[in-house]
């Protein structure tokens, strides 16, 4: 009688070989560098920021110095996009215009985003009489234009940028605040929470510490999606003279003064109008992958 061979004898004592495990966040990542779109989208805004920040310190011709002689001529050896009306170097502006629309874009999203996500989470958190009160001002904010609302706080406070920084983002944070106190619903009664309130933690911490780090998957995609949303109507805000104000520009400006002008100096409108919706479709594509990746409904590899 044959016995089996020792390599087919199964292990006694041994536990079988497990795979190691991966973290959520890891395989959001896995999926996410998976999306061309995404990562086109991501490298694309790394490259547009670096050299918004940084190029203007290499650049041989300042944003606004003025040759009015010069005038505007097309894109050229000395000057590579070109020059506009007043002689200024119409790279050198894109470039510094890219600062401006990206810190607005950036810094009215984190307003909105501390706004949102706190009034959210305390409305979704404590329920009852507190979330319907708190939800019908959401409601009515809602019904108030909001272009409107900028203006009138830019015209009563005045032509500040950094009141137009805060102005965008106390407008924005209304869905923020919506999509947080449905999420946070959502986990409020589970039992990690409920562990949370028997071991006698405070509101505050189970809020803060506990629930929206739990809800940031969300939170992130939507914070994509605001950002072209928040540059857009800056932009907006520039065709009525009321954004970014001469000699700074930005390239909401840049796109006005271009569209004013573009029969005789197309170059002027081309190359912001280019810059700003690679910018905006890199933001948007970018979303749209992080929103795939942290689905946790996608199928792991």
């Amino acid at each position: 009688m044959l016995s089996p061979s020792p390599e087919k004898l199964p292990s006694a004592g041994l536990p079988p070989t497990l795979e190691p495990g991966t973290s959520p966040w890891r395989d959001a990542w896995h999926r996410l560098s998976r999306n061309r779109l995404a990562v086109f989208g991501g490298v694309i805004l790394i490259v547009l920021t670096a050299l918004c920040v940084a190029g203007p310190w290499f650049m041989g011709n300042d944003y606004q110095s003025q040759d009015l002689r010069l005038g505007a001529v097309p894109p050229n050896a000395a000057h590579w996009l070109g020059t506009d009306t007043l002689g200024r170097d119409l790279f050198s502006r894109l470039l510094y215009g890219g600062r401006i629309s990206l810190l607005v874009g950036f810094i009215a999203t984190v307003v909105a985003l501390v706004i949102g996500v706190t009034y959210g989470a305390i409305a979704g958190f404590f329920g009852g009489k507190l979330d319907s009160v708190m939800m019908r001002i959401v409601d009515i904010l809602y019904a108030l234009p909001f272009t409107i609302f900028v203006i009138l706080l830019m015209v009563f406070f005045g032509r500040n940028i950094w009141l137009l920084f805060f102005a965008i983002g106390a407008v924005e944070w209304l869905t923020m605040s919506r999509i947080v106190r449905g999420q946070i619903m959502s986990i409020k009664r589970m039992e990690y929470i409920e562990a949370a309130r028997s071991l006698g933690f405070g509101r505050r911490r189970i809020i803060f510490r506990h629930m929206i780090p739990n809800i940031l998957g969300p939170v992130i995609v939507y914070t994509t999606l605001t950002i072209p949303a928040v540059m857009l109507l800056e932009a907006f805000l520039s065709f009525l003279g009321l954004g970014v104000q001469p000699p700074m520009s930005s390239w909401g400006v840049l796109i006005k003064d271009g569209a004013e002008k573009m029969e005789e100096y197309p170059w002027l409108l081309i190359f912001p109008a280019t810059l700003f919706s690679l910018t905006l479709f890199s933001l948007n594509f970018l979303g749209d992958g992080l929103r795939d990746a942290l689905d946790v409904r996608s199928s792991k590899d």
